[in-house]
């Protein structure tokens, strides 16, 4: 199995983060739980909705250990957003690289790094 750096992991995600963005209005559906698990692994959300059309996000966000709140937010550039919320954590790099796999997104750059 081929390990890549934290930093090329992060690099790609925001690639295929930028491009799911870019084909989310054609594929929402395909693209919106990962949008949705960028924003639940940043924040520690949950029940994450976003409407692409109207650009908002809806999310339960803890404000204590056993407490959540609701925030609406208009979110004018996703892509922006999301990438924003990536973090160089060993979950987050684990979260990233499966979401690279399970959507078959393996770049030729790192594919061939061995």
């Amino acid at each position: 199995m081929t390990s890549f750096q934290p930093s090329q992991i992060i690099e790609e995600f925001k690639n295929f983060v930028h491009s799911s963005c870019t084909d989310c209005e054609t594929e929402m559906e395909k693209f919106s739980s990962l949008h949705k698990g960028i924003i639940k692994m940043y924040f520690g959300a949950r029940r994450v909705e976003i409407d692409y059309k109207k650009h908002t996000i809806k999310a339960e966000i803890p404000v204590s250990d056993h407490e959540y709140t609701t925030v609406n937010f208009e979110c004018q550039d996703l892509d922006r957003f999301l990438s924003s919320c990536l973090k160089n954590d060993k979950r987050s790099l684990n979260f990233y690289q499966s979401s690279l796999n399970y959507y078959n997104h393996i770049p030729e750059a790192l594919s061939q790094v061995a």
